[in-house]
């Protein structure tokens, strides 16, 4: 059985006003996991109303809802539950070289502001459809999100290098394999961001951490050398609902992930940058006002 931890003590690190969620999924009622996808996350449905409390929880005034893999290419929970969030709200969508003017219209209308690439198991579009979501990305202003195992960021370098979309490398990399601060991959990860094009995701460490929690060293040790190479171009989120935990004695405490993760950035000045200036430079955002 699986039970989310929506509360509790709040974080220690303190969040600026403004702050954003840049990774996260919810779900609502009515909108059933397609073939091809993961199925819906255990437990409860993460809805809308579920991550309002964790919000709260965390100090987080804004949120980017990434579509969940669980319906593939039909965006209409997606939609629904930006709906349901109203204006803190924006969304990162699944599109392809088939999705059509009007269907991009609705998107764009629906509060969507970037597209996502997703090269693993259950992913809706994987990297073979790599350039033809960057030019229709390119073309709505909008930026991309690629995950991919990132062991294989060597033969991908060209045609990354290529992409005349922003874009974020989603989940620290995903380097399955493993790397650590000396790793040809590591100065890979620096001549991408040097093409001014690409930001850097901290997001779901415990996906590829071969350490393990609760400080995920190897992740973390990679993390601080590109935050502190680039920390204009790094972006932050919570990976809430964790829909790898099956259990809730292995489900993250939110807050202490928090503390943990930001704490790997060199300064507050570099986490209001993660948690405010970069994600609204990437995703489009307005300045905060509230």
């Amino acid at each position: 059985m699986l039970i989310r931890q929506l509360t509790g003590a709040a974080p220690r690190t303190p969040m600026p006003r403004g702050a954003v969620d840049s990774q996260m999924h919810m779900y609502l009622p009515g909108f059933p996991a397609l073939p091809g996808g993961p199925g819906l996350p255990l437990g409860d449905l993460p809805t809308p109303a579920q991550y309002r409390e964790v919000m709260a929880w965390l100090g987080l005034d804004r949120v980017i809802v990434t579509q969940g893999n669980a319906h593939q290419r039909d965006n209409a929970s997606l939609l629904a539950c930006l709906a349901e969030m109203g204006d803190c709200a924006r969304g990162m969508a699944v599109i392809s070289a088939e999705t059509t003017e009007a269907e991009m219209t609705a998107l764009v209308d629906g509060g969507c502001v970037g597209a996502r690439i997703m090269d693993l198991p259950g992913g809706a579009l994987g990297l073979a459809h790599l350039e033809a979501v960057d030019a229709r990305a390119h073309a709505a202003g909008w930026g991309m999100a690629v995950q991919f195992d990132g062991s294989h960021l060597a033969d991908h370098m060209p045609r990354l290098k290529a992409l005349k979309s922003r874009w974020v490398l989603d989940h620290h990399g995903k380097f399955f394999k493993g790397i650590t601060p000396l790793s040809a991959e590591v100065e890979m990860m620096k001549r991408l961001l040097d093409t001014g094009r690409v930001w850097y995701k901290i997001a779901g460490c415990y996906e590829s951490s071969k350490t393990g929690g609760p400080d995920y060293a190897d992740v973390a040790d990679v993390t601080r050398v590109i935050a502190e190479y680039a920390p204009e171009r790094i972006l932050w989120g919570t990976n809430w609902p964790h829909n790898l935990a099956k259990e809730t004695a292995e489900y993250p405490d939110d807050a202490a992930l928090l503390d943990t993760t930001l704490g790997w950035l060199p300064s507050d000045a570099a986490r209001h940058l993660a948690l405010v200036d970069n994600p609204e430079a990437f995703f489009g955002l307005p300045k905060f006002t509230g």
